[in-house]
């Protein structure tokens, strides 16, 4: 029996399953001087990106989508080909000052529609044929990091992209919350409980340093964080109060370097345009907030921001008024140190499809080697696999 399937199924097991998800990963600690951070954010579902970087100009995007593409009167001009729809507008004032990258058909071959399986290949950095355990910065954690506060989700559980093989990430969607779980009686008996021998042993070690370590881990995080009283103004949404709790983690002093936010409902197969709208509205204006407070807090040069989704959708509207699961779409990044600005490569081809879908002309594992070893600082040929190049934007 492995270790996290002792876990599950020992007796101390029915007690850890009333603690919140986010105890579980492995934390060590240490210190770390780098200050730099990566906020990633994830568009869980597949979100539409024809419909969010439009290509007005081109009678192909209406053709095909007779019912759900957006009129001129309803997207704002970037360049001569695209245009951002006008939920983002929140979002131009950064795209004008040069602090805001568009990447275009984002993807990889032989392309996977399958939401579990594509999420995986991001969150993994693996190619379609290989199947991997750990994240990509889970990896980093492996090869750089001590402590595994140095990557946190702002989530009751940590997504596959934050865990390792040595360290894992650590899940935090409310650490007061979290800190008052970690005083109850039942939790500081179980952390109390422990003694050498145990320690020692494989299945039970396992699980008691899991939870001295969660117990130190929280400590700190809450003693650094209480120290700064965030007084910003952040739409009252769930991703306005994720990334208030990550200005007040990176002004609080955290080591932490890798910060991960997941924004679902963009599986957008019926009635699409209302519900992405919301979607990418939420968005903007939660991101717009964010950036405006580092900017006050003097973080936003060291601050990137880096939003993904698993994949894009299908070119032609389905009869349900939405969009079925395709492949390639946008990244977006945020930031003040930018090495490329703006449309950063040409618009989708809408003409030369791959069996009606959008063929990809940049592969994610590119950017997320650029990531790695211009914003992370680290070898990204240890950490991804297979043969690309950095795609330079940072």
């Amino acid at each position: 029996m492995d270790r996290r399937q002792f876990i599950i199924n020992s007796s101390l097991a029915s007690g850890w399953a009333l603690l919140p998800g986010f105890l579980k990963p492995l934390e060590k600690l240490g210190k770390n001087s780098s200050q730099k951070n990566l906020v990633i954010i994830q568009f869980s579902g597949g979100n539409d990106w024809l419909n969010t970087i439009v290509p007005f100009k081109n009678d192909l995007y209406y053709k095909n989508r007779k019912h759900i593409g957006l009129t001129k009167d309803n997207v704002t001009l970037l360049d001569k080909d695209l245009a951002i729809n006008n939920q983002m507008l929140p979002l131009k004032e950064f795209f004008d000052s040069g602090e805001f990258a568009i990447v275009n058909s984002v993807g990889y071959p032989n392309p996977d529609r399958s939401h579990f399986r594509s999420m995986d290949i991001w969150q993994t950095g693996s190619s379609s044929t290989e199947v991997l355990q750990t994240g990509w910065l889970g990896r980093y954690l492996d090869s750089y990091c001590k402590n595994s506060y140095d990557a946190i989700e702002v989530d009751n559980y940590l997504s596959l992209a934050l865990k390792g093989k040595s360290i894992n990430g650590l899940a935090i969607k409310n650490v007061n919350e979290l800190y008052k779980e970690i005083k109850t009686p039942y939790f500081n008996d179980l952390v109390n409980a422990s003694n050498l021998k145990e320690l020692n042993e494989d299945n039970q070690g396992y699980l008691y340093k899991t939870l001295i370590e969660t117990n130190s881990s929280v400590n700190y995080v809450y003693e650094k964080n209480k120290l700064f009283a965030n007084t910003a103004s952040y739409p009252d949404t769930e991703i306005g109060k994720q990334l208030r709790n990550i200005a007040n983690f990176i002004n609080s002093g955290l080591t932490t370097k890798v910060y991960y936010v997941n924004l679902p409902g963009f599986d957008t197969h019926v009635g699409q345009v209302i519900k992405q709208n919301k979607l990418l509205a939420t968005y903007a204006e939660a991101v717009n907030a964010f950036i405006k407070n580092l900017k006050v807090i003097n973080k936003w040069d060291d601050t990137l921001i880096f939003t993904f989704s698993e994949f894009g959708r299908r070119v032609e509207e389905n009869a349900s008024a939405g969009t079925d699961h395709g492949t390639a779409g946008n990244v977006l990044l945020f930031g003040k140190n930018l090495k490329k600005k703006g449309i950063v490569n040409q618009a989708p081809n809408l003409e030369n499809l791959d069996n009606g879908d959008l063929k990809y002309s940049v592969d994610f594992r590119s950017i997320y080697k650029n990531i790695l070893e211009n914003w992370l600082n680290a070898d990204a040929n240890k950490i991804i696999t297979g043969d690309v190049s950095p795609f330079i934007i940072v």
